[in-house]
Order: structure tokens, then sequence, then C-alpha cells
């Protein structure tokens, strides 16, 4: 990822980052559905199938990819008729299956499960070296509240495939947070688990401040005077430390180098401004360059909104 200088760049959200061969892919795909085209054709196939075969060898990159497509074509017939049409192309089933499930989470409920899983199941079969099947199962065991027990299996099928897999660590995160199935307790438990084992420049780096951040997002649901004194979360000697490490080395040129670190610079900029550490976000937003990821900042509002507001706050660029 390049780090481009603090000359201020207007803020835009890109699911894809700046992953430009992604970029490329998703505007020739918007062009196509915005003419009317059928998203069925060759044409359609054959340019995602060449981007994803050029990210095979790294499972960090292939996944980010086939996450961003998943969820730009979870309303398109066109990852299933892929699917249909290829069903010996590993590729064509995690999409289709991925597609899937963020269709279901949008909607609140899956249409298919049993076909989601099998696609992953073949998939899996044709890439038994390919992390993404079981990264697609792990969502969905996620969404049918499965027990730890299946979870955690699953978990470790990603793991034994690709060790550090940004994906799994957060998904595992909110499984085993008190939303979904399982408590406060057990979500430290991980991250000081996780903390002890990862590299600090992993790409899964950023799964103890995501931790603080859901943290403090809960405090802010509370409402009433609770919220008001949310900022006083980032004072406890956990989140300070947490936000200690990721401030002192994530901004720094060549620290990261996986296909999701202007999502995680993003998470690192919301904490500083919710600590009121305005001087040291000031670097990580000029690393960002105004490439918005969706989460944290939606989580206040319109995300590219949030986005500048804080960016204004900071003083970046002025």
């Amino acid at each position: 990822m390049a780090f481009l200088s603090s000359r201020r760049r207007r803020a835009r959200l890109a699911l894809e980052l700046d992953d430009a061969a992604l970029s490329r892919l998703l505007k020739s795909l918007q062009a196509t559905t915005s003419t009317g085209a059928i998203a069925t054709t060759d044409l359609y196939m054959a340019q995602i199938s060449r981007l994803l075969d050029q990210s095979r060898a790294d499972w960090d990159r292939r996944t980010h990819q086939l996450s961003v497509l998943a969820y730009r074509l979870s309303e398109s017939h066109g990852p299933r008729a892929w699917a249909t049409r290829e069903p010996r192309n590993a590729s064509a089933l995690v999409l289709s299956a991925w597609a899937q499930l963020e269709r279901g989470r949008s909607r609140g409920r899956l249409e298919d499960a049993a076909g989601i899983a099998d696609c992953c199941l073949r998939a899996a079969e044709l890439a038994p070296e390919d992390p993404t099947p079981w990264v697609v199962l792990l969502g969905l065991s996620r969404l049918e509240r499965r027990s730890q027990p299946e979870v955690f299996g699953l978990w470790n099928e990603v793991l034994t495939r690709d060790r550090w897999n940004r994906e799994a660590y957060l998904s595992m995160l909110r499984y085993l947070g008190p939303e979904e199935m399982g408590s406060r307790v057990q979500v430290l438990d991980f991250v000081d688990a996780v903390r002890a084992r990862i590299p600090t420049n992993a790409p899964c780096a950023a799964t103890e401040l995501t931790a603080q951040v859901l943290q403090y997002h809960s405090v802010l649901t509370l409402g009433g005077v609770e919220a008001l004194m949310a900022r006083n979360h980032w004072s406890h000697a956990s989140a300070a430390q947490a936000l200690d490490r990721a401030a002192h080395t994530w901004a720094q040129p060549g620290f990261f180098h996986h296909a999701a670190t202007l999502a995680d610079l993003n998470l690192l900029a919301y904490a500083l401004m919710a600590a009121e550490r305005r001087g040291e976000a000031r670097p990580v937003f000029e690393a960002i360059n105004g490439t918005v990821a969706a989460w944290p900042w939606s989580v206040g509002g319109d995300p590219v909104s949030e986005f500048e507001k804080a960016r204004s706050r900071s003083g970046t660029g002025v």
C-alpha cells in the first residue's frame, strides 16, 4: 500500500480499499449492469475468474476480493449462474455461496443454508488448500447460531490453511461476544490468546482493537448518561494499551502488507478520535488518504460524512 503525502484528498467509500485490480473489475461489472447487459455472460465470468486466479497464491488477498465481490453481487443472479455453469470451479462455488450468505445477512434469513454448505464443501474438495470455503462455512455457522465446538472446528479448518486469516479471526471475535453465542469473558480470553501468539503485523492484528471498539459501541448503545461517558472506555488500562500498541506502529510505511490494511487504519483513526487522541490520529488519516471503510464510521451515520468530520477535528490537512 502506498502512503501518500499529507495533501488532503476527498473522502470516498471504497469496499475494495486500495486493490486496483478489484476496483477496475467492480467498475466493469457496474458498467455491465448499467447498460442492461446480462450479468452471466462469458465476459462477466472470465473477468472474475481471471482476478481470483491471480490471487490464488495469496490467501489474504483472495479472501478480501471474494468478500467484496460477494457483498457487491449479493443481489445478482450472476454468481449462482456461474456456479451452475461451472460446477467444478472452486472460485465460482465459493463466490456463489458467499453471495448467498451476504444476501441472507442483509435480509435476516437464509434462503438455502444447505445449498450454501454444499457449495462450500464441493469447493473444499476441489481446492483442499483454499481457506475460503471454510471462511464461508464459518460465517454460515454464525448466522445459524451453531454450537461452539462446531464453530471452533470450522475456525481451525481455516487456520490450518491460512494461519492469520483476518476474516476468520474477526468472525470468531463477534461469535464469541455476548450479542451472539458467547460472553464478554470469552471475548477477553480470546483476545488475550490471539495477542500472545500472532505477529504484530499479521493480517488479523486488528482483532484486539476491534474488540475494544465493539465494547465501546456496546456502551454507546446504552444511551443516557452511560453513552455520554462512553469516552471513558478508552482510559481503561486494556483499552488504552491496545490503542497505544496500534498507534505506535500501524501507520508506519511498510508495517502492514495485508489487503485490508486501510480498513484497519480506518479502525485506528476512529478509535483515536473516540479517545480524543487527535494528534496521534493525524498521521493515520494521512496514511488513509481519504479511502473510507464503512465500519466503524457507519455506527455514527453516513460513513463518509463521519470520516470527514473526524478528519477535520483531527486537524489533518489544515
